[in-house]
């Protein structure tokens, strides 16, 4: 009897493709009890984090850092917007150049022998620094009374920034505008008295001193705005600084005893320290005035940016 012929094994298919150098299809029939490969992985649902993330919105609009010069930029636009500025200035300049040059006419040329050519400008000062004084307390003030400051510290955080973006930009507008009329006013005097009587006395320094004092009593009343956040009590305050030294020395004086502090008080008022500052006694000063400002206005600055980070607007 022939013996059957013993059957060969079949080669699994994983073996057959690979032999061939084909790689084995996905709709390949696998053998019996032959190992399957798992499924692949499913990819993990996104998180809610990233599905936001997918979805937010990406401005076309570049972000960039502010820095104080956007401040700045922003005060400037505003005071420069606002009619009270163009107000306060323009009756500013009307009173400073205007009296100046009314007394600059009803004086001769020998009046000028030993004082400068800028001592007209002090009887407008007098009263054109109540101007500065009023524009320098709306500055702030204004936006508590009408609520925009709510805009303002929404649009920049950084309130010491507003602060003293606003500080600067009244300051420099007051210096420029104030130093402008004093040397406006000496210009045209000296103009009008050059003559061989009138002496040479040097006045760029009432100028600069009389241009610094009533720009930081500007100064000094931007702060008091801050802290009071009240327009008619900052003023109300202010005109109290000006006016009040100038005469409780009156009455100081009939007191032996009292007397002292109203000389004291005499000498640095604000109405005989821009005296000094313009030489009406014949000497230059006022540096003395100028330096005490200073320390005033330093004080309430410093007084308004700690009370502007500690209260609620």
């Amino acid at each position: 009897m022939t013996t059957p012929p013993t059957p060969q094994p079949q080669a699994q298919p994983q073996q057959a493709y690979a032999q061939a150098g084909a790689p084995m299809p996905q709709g390949a029939p696998m053998p019996h009890g032959a190992p399957m490969a798992p499924p692949p992985a499913a990819p993990a649902p996104p998180s809610a984090w990233q599905q936001a993330m997918s979805n937010a919105y990406t401005s076309p609009i570049p972000v960039k850092k502010t820095h104080l010069g956007n401040a700045l930029a922003s005060e400037w636009t505003k005071i420069k917007s606002v009619r009270s500025t163009m107000w306060t200035l323009g009756v500013f300049l009307l009173l400073v150049v205007g009296i100046g040059l009314l007394v600059a006419a009803q004086t001769q040329d020998r009046d000028y022998a030993d004082v400068p050519f800028t001592i007209p400008a002090f009887f407008g000062l007098v009263l054109g620094q109540i101007c500065l004084i009023t524009l320098g307390v709306l500055v702030t003030s204004s936006e508590y009374g009408t609520g925009m400051i709510r805009t303002t510290f929404t649009a920049s955080p950084q309130r010491y920034r507003v602060l003293a973006a606003k500080i600067l930009i009244f300051f420099v507008i007051a210096f420029v505008v104030s130093a402008g009329s004093i040397l406006l006013v000496g210009l045209m005097t000296s103009g009008m008295h050059s003559g061989p009587e009138a002496g040479d006395v040097d006045w760029s320094g009432t100028v600069l001193k009389g241009g610094l004092y009533v720009s930081l009593l500007g100064v000094l009343a931007l702060a008091a705005g801050s802290m009071l956040r009240h327009s008619a009590g900052a003023i109300t305050a202010m005109l109290g600084v000006v006016l009040v030294p100038a005469i409780l020395p009156v009455f100081l004086m009939i007191s032996e005893g009292t007397r002292p502090l109203g000389e004291k008080m005499m000498d640095y008022n604000a109405i005989n320290s821009l005296a000094k500052i313009f030489e009406m006694d014949g000497t230059g000063g006022g540096t003395s005035q100028l330096l005490l400002l200073v320390g005033l206005t330093a004080a309430a600055i410093v007084g308004a940016f700690a009370l502007l980070e500690k209260r609620d607007v």
